[in-house]
């Protein structure tokens, strides 16, 4: 998986391959069907594009990949879950500004 500036697809199958290869993963569980998984979508593109080369983003889709939802318990979308040397270390649920999102960025990953 190559980080590409732009969110990886992310499914029950490669899944736990991103994991393993990117240190810094924030993966945007959201659905096709979800307004506010919309609204927070240009955001993710953004930041992905913005920190590309030192955080990968992701996107899983929860109604085509119940493993995941069920393994983290998702509940609500959108939720971004921060994953750190392969271990879930944050998660945020609902639409949050795009400086939200960075503070917890920066607190978790550029320390």
């Amino acid at each position: 998986m190559v980080n590409s500036g732009k969110p990886l697809v992310l499914t029950d199958t490669n899944f736990e391959d991103a994991e393993k290869n990117h240190p810094s993963l924030i993966v945007d569980c959201w659905a096709p069907w979800c307004g506010p998984c919309i609204m927070i979508a240009p955001v993710i593109d953004e930041l992905a594009k913005n920190y590309s080369g030192r955080i990968t983003f992701g996107k899983v889709n929860v109604d085509e990949n119940p493993k995941i939802s069920q393994r983290f318990g998702i509940m609500s979308i959108p939720t971004l879950l921060f994953i750190k040397d392969g271990k879930l270390v944050d998660r945020m649920v609902g639409v949050a500004p795009k400086g939200i999102i960075e503070n917890k960025i920066k607190r978790i990953y550029l320390k």
